[in-house]
């Protein structure tokens, strides 16, 4: 596989796949490792995952789950061609698309209640909140610019089937919105987790499980804790990165 000189191949954490990011910009971070271990995607499931970003949850739910088929839905089209580059370099094209194109005109080229489970790692920053990131990459990844919660929340109910499931990532304090916005499309919140930095701070994750038609039921799993007191990562997070943690006693 040729590099560009601001690319660089990394290991993709519990899993033997590996991926492309680009040195200089945006790379993954530990929330898109988080959505796709939390998201439960059957095996021979049709997933879609809306602003795939680096690839990295399609290529993550893929080496997990086995689904049938993901679809990863990219605006920036050199991050989509990266992304494209790395489900490849894995030798997963029967497996993992990529496509360049803006989210809100998916119902042109996709039927209606079609996926079993739609995940998302969305920009966070509501639309004319925050001080915009002079990088169009970096801005796009983080405000809603191209595309708003509303929107993720719109094309899920258009693609899910009947009782299909809408994984999110986001901030705690964007829940009264998601809510909000999930129930106005008839997709129900029915799981959630706080992610908290360290056990005595505030969260500042939140993972959340939505089912398209389903009954008023919220379950809030146990907190997951990132770091420990001495900020190395706690026994959860070691375990969904698919490292063993090491004991200082021993």
């Amino acid at each position: 596989m040729e590099l560009k000189e601001y690319e660089r191949i990394d290991n993709i954490p519990g899993t033997e796949l590996k991926i492309i990011q680009d040195k200089n910009r945006f790379s993954y971070g530990i929330d898109a490792i988080l959505l796709s271990s939390f998201a439960k995607i059957k095996s021979g499931s049709y997933v879609m995952d809306l602003g795939t970003g680096t690839g990295i949850i399609p290529l993550r739910l893929q080496a997990l789950y086995k689904p049938e088929r993901i679809i990863g839905v990219e605006i920036q089209k050199d991050m989509a061609e990266m992304a494209s580059r790395s489900v490849y370099m894995n030798e997963l094209g029967d497996k993992i698309d990529i496509i360049n194109m803006d989210l809100r005109d998916i119902p042109y080229s996709y039927k209606k209640s079609t996926f079993d489970a739609i995940t998302s790692n969305p920009p966070y920053i509501k639309s004319g909140s925050g001080i915009l990131n002079p990088e169009k990459n970096f801005a796009l990844s983080r405000h809603e610019i191209s595309c708003t919660l509303e929107d993720i929340i719109k094309i899920s109910q258009y693609l899910l089937k009947d009782k299909g499931k809408l994984y999110l990532v986001h901030r705690p304090n964007r829940l009264s919105d998601i809510f909000w916005t999930a129930r106005e499309y008839g997709i129900e919140p029915k799981t959630l987790q706080f992610i908290h930095p360290k056990a005595q701070e505030a969260p500042n994750l939140v993972l959340l499980e939505c089912v398209k038609g389903g009954n008023i039921d919220l379950k809030v799993e146990k907190p997951l804790v990132v770091y420990d007191d001495q900020g190395v990562y706690t026994e959860e997070i070691y375990l969904i990165y698919g490292m063993k943690k090491e004991n200082k006693n021993e």
